[in-house]
C-alpha cells in the first residue's frame, strides 16, 4: 500500500509495471488495489469495487491516458484536433475512443477497460498543445489550430462544440496566422462561413480581407447544415462550460414543449393543492430517497413527519443513516411547499428557486450534522472537489465551472416562460452540473415539482422501480445532448399521475 500511495501522491494514475516490484505487484492485484489495463500497465482500484462497474475507469480514463501517452512519447503527442476542440469547448463526456497523434507511433489501436480503446496515429508533424489539468493532462490542441485542422464534418456532427469554439475565439489574430503560413484559402473560406453563422461576422470580415489582401481567392462556405440559435454573446467570451448550457437550453426546449402533456390551468385554491401535495408526500418521499440507496419503509418515514423521531433519547434514531436522511426530506419538502406558495401567487418560480436552494441544501443535511454523520462545513455550499456518477459516461463539471453555470441556470429559469421547460430542464441541468457533494437528485426532483405544482400540474413521483429508465434517459441527455427519452419520461409520469396518485408503500 505504501508503494501505490506513494506512486499516487507522485500523480501517477496509469501505473508502468516496473514501477511496481513484482511481490508489490501481485500483492496490489490480489488485494483488489490495483487493476490491469493492458499488458504491464495498471490503474489503482478499490478492493470494493464490483466486477463490471465502469465508475472508477470512466473518472480515471483521461488521466491513464495522459500519463500512459506521456511515458510513452514525452511531449510529443497530443489529442487530435477534433477531441481537443470538443474538450475545450466544455464537452464533459468521456468517448468510447480517445484518438492521440504521435510521431513516433506506427498507427494502431490499444484496447481498454470496458469496451474503450486509444487510437495512437502517426502524425507527420504535431499541432501547439499543451496539458489541461480539467481533462486529466491531456495535451489539447490549441484552439485555433484545431479550428484550422479539423475535419469539416465536425461542424456537421458536432455544432454545439463548433459553434463555442468560435464564439470562444477573443479575435482573429491567432486564427490568422495559421491560415495565412500554410496557406489555407479553402479552410479560410469555411472557417469564415462558421464565423458568420455564429454572429461573429467581424472575425469573419477580417479573415475574408487579410487572405485576400495577400492574394488568395476565398469561397466563403457555411459548414453547419442547420441554422443555430444565436444565444451567445457577441463581446467577450464567456466560459465554454456557460455557453455549452446556455445551447443545450437553446436547442433541447423545442423537443421538451412538443413532447410534455399540455400545460394546464394554472391553480388557483392554494389550500386543496398543498393537501393534495401533502397526500402524496410518503410515496414521495420514500421512492425519492429510496432511489438514492437508502432504505425506508412508510412507518419510519411517519415516524418522522409525526415528531415521533426522538435523536435525543433513542439512540437508535440518532445513529440511523436513513432516518436522518428522512428527517432532512421531510423538512425540505416543508420548505419546498412554502416556496410553492410564492410562485403560485405570482412571483417568478425561477426566482423563487434562485433564493430557496442554499435553505434547501442546509435542511436536507442538518439532522445529519446535528447526528454527527456530517461535519458543519458539509452544509458550506457548492462542492469543492470532483464528483463521478456511477455508469455515465458524462464527468460533472470542476468546481470552478460549477460557480460559473449556477448563476446562468438561475438566469435560464428566470427567463423561461414554459413552466414544462423549467421543469425537465432545470432538473437535468441542475444534475448535469452536480453542484453538491450529495442530494443532488433530490434537489433536482424538488426543483422539478415546484416547477410542475407551480403551473398547475400534480407533484409527480419517479417510482425507484423505473430507477434504471430514470438514470439512463438522463444519460441520453448529458452524453448525448438527447432530452426526448428524458422529457417522454417525465411527461408519462405527469400524466399517469394526475389520473391516479403511486399508491402509499408498504
Amino acid at each position: 500500500m505504501a508503494t501505490l500511495k506513494k506512486l499516487q501522491d507522485q500523480g501517477l494514475q496509469a501505473i508502468p509495471g516496473p514501477e511496481l516490484s513484482r511481490g508489490d505487484r501481485e500483492a496490489l492485484l490480489r488485494a483488489g488495489f490495483l487493476k490491469q489495463v493492458i499488458r504491464g500497465w495498471y490503474i489503482p482500484a478499490r478492493p470494493d469495487e464490483a466486477e463490471g462497474d465502469t465508475a472508477a475507469w470512466y473518472a480515471g480514463m483521461r488521466e491513464f491516458v495522459a500519463g500512459y501517452a506521456q511515458k510513452r512519447f514525452g511531449d510529443e503527442w497530443h489529442v487530435n484536433p477534433e477531441q481537443s476542440l470538443q474538450f475545450r469547448s466544455g464537452e464533459r463526456t468521456v468517448p468510447r475512443q480517445l484518438q492521440i497523434w504521435a510521431p513516433q507511433s506506427a498507427n494502431q489501436t490499444v484496447e481498454l477497460l470496458h469496451g474503450c480503446s486509444l487510437f495512437i496515429y502517426r502524425a507527420p508533424k504535431l499541432l501547439p498543445s499543451s496539458p489541461v489539468p480539467d481533462y486529466g493532462g491531456l495535451r489539447l490542441v490549441e484552439l485555433p489550430a484545431a479550428l484550422v485542422n479539423a475535419s469539416p464534418t465536425l461542424f456537421v456532427q458536432q455544432p454545439m462544440a463548433a459553434q463555442i469554439a468560435l464564439a470562444s475565439l477573443p479575435d482573429a489574430s491567432d486564427l490568422l496566422r495559421i491560415l495565412l503560413q500554410g496557406p489555407h484559402p479553402s479552410v479560410a473560406g469555411r472557417l469564415a462561413g462558421a464565423l458568420r453563422a455564429v454572429d461573429r461576422a467581424d472575425l469573419a470580415h477580417e479573415i475574408a480581407g487579410a487572405m485576400r489582401s495577400a492574394g488568395y481567392a476565398i469561397n466563403e462556405v457555411n459548414p453547419f447544415e442547420r441554422a443555430l440559435p444565436s444565444v451567445l454573446p457577441g463581446g467577450r467570451p464567456e466560459s465554454p462550460y456557460v455557453q455549452r448550457l446556455r445551447l443545450m437550453w437553446a436547442e433541447m426546449r423545442e423537443t421538451v414543449t412538443k413532447t410534455f402533456p399540455a400545460r394546464p390551468a394554472a391553480p388557483t385554491d392554494i389550500e386543496r393543492l398543498l393537501k393534495d401535495v401533502e397526500a402524496r408526500y410518503v410515496a414521495d418521499a420514500y421512492h425519492s430517497l429510496s432511489i438514492e440507496g437508502y432504505r425506508l419503509t412508510a412507518a419510519l418515514i411517519e415516524k418522522v413527519r409525526d415528531g415521533s423521531w426522538n435523536p435525543e433519547g433513542d439512540e437508535k434514531d440518532r445513529q440511523t443513516r436513513d432516518t436522518m436522511a428522512a428527517r432532512g426530506y421531510f423538512e425540505t419538502h416543508h420548505l419546498v411547499k412554502e416556496d410553492l406558495v410564492h410562485a403560485i401567487k405570482g412571483e417568478n418560480p425561477g426566482a423563487v428557486f434562485r433564493h430557496a436552494l442554499p435553505r434547501w441544501y442546509q435542511a436536507l443535511f442538518s439532522p445529519s450534522v446535528q447526528a454527527g454523520i456530517l461535519k458543519p462545513g458539509d452544509l458550506a455550499g457548492y462542492r469543492n472537489d470532483q464528483v463521478f456518477i456511477r455508469g455515465a459516461l458524462h464527468v460533472p463539471l470542476s468546481k470552478e465551472a460549477v460557480r460559473d453555470c449556477m448563476p446562468v441556470l438561475f438566469e435560464l429559469l428566470e427567463a423561461e416562460r414554459e413552466p414544462q421547460v423549467r421543469a425537465v430542464l432545470g432538473h437535468f441541468l441542475f444534475v448535469y452540473i452536480h453542484p453538491y457533494m450529495d442530494g443532488n437528485g433530490r434537489l433536482g426532483r424538488f426543483l422539478m415539482n415546484l416547477m410542475l405544482v407551480s403551473a398547475g400540474y400534480v407533484w409527480t413521483v419517479i417510482p425507484v422501480q423505473r430507477r434504471d429508465e430514470y438514470m439512463k434517459a438522463l444519460e441520453q441527455a448529458s452524453s448525448f445532448s438527447n432530452i426526448e427519452p428524458f422529457a417522454r419520461f417525465v411527461g408519462g409520469l405527469v400524466d399517469s399521475q394526475s389520473r391516479a396518485p403511486l399508491p402509499r408503500p408498504q
